[in-house]
């Protein structure tokens, strides 16, 4: 039986930060089950349509690991109440018809949201709006169960690594669920 692939976008670039931790998390979570793989695209230049066609080498790279992919799981921080502008741009490049033959990738996939972030909302209004732009892509949204964590600062021991103690079973659930959506259970 063929592994369900799950592609995980993390709308931070910095390499240690918390969603990528939380992304790792939810990969040792699912373990052997299922293939998954977090998403670098740190060299995909801002969207212009003045290089779209032929898009640049990162982003035909991005392109074919999302079209591979069975699933899509967004890890978003939340910036002044908004996801990222780096995950608005690679979402803005995916977003795009490949050419006139192909649309654009993300049409039909099915998509989970998780976040955590310093400030008290847990990445909630982030993941909202995230939901708005990728619904409105037509991407298959996965809106129950979600995982929000406010206040990362009190899942960070001293070396800056999330200790997701009272948070693990939620992120669990949520990738037991993510699973059988993707599966159309």
């Amino acid at each position: 039986m063929k592994k369900i692939k799950i592609l995980a976008i993390v709308g931070s670039l910095r390499k240690e930060s918390y969603n990528r931790q939380l992304a790792l998390a939810a990969k040792e979570i699912l373990g052997e089950q299922v293939e998954f793989t977090v998403l670098d695209y740190q060299d995909v230049p801002l969207m212009n349509e003045d290089i779209e066609f032929p898009a640049p080498d990162a982003v035909k790279r991005v392109r074919e690991e999302v079209k591979s992919a069975d699933g899509i799981w967004f890890f978003t921080p939340e910036y002044n109440h908004f996801f990222s502008g780096v995950l608005k741009n690679l979402i803005d490049w995916l977003s795009r018809p490949v050419s006139d033959e192909e649309p654009q990738v993300l049409a039909g996939k099915p998509a989970a949201i998780s976040g955590i972030s310093l400030g008290i909302s847990g990445t909630s209004i982030a993941q909202d709006h995230l939901v708005t732009l990728i619904s409105f892509l037509d991407m298959k949204v996965m809106n129950v169960p979600r995982v929000t964590i406010p206040s990362a600062w009190q899942y960070v021991d001293e070396q800056g690594k999330l200790t997701l103690n009272e948070i693990y079973p939620h992120l669990e659930k949520q990738a037991e669920a993510f699973v059988n959506f993707i599966e159309g259970k």
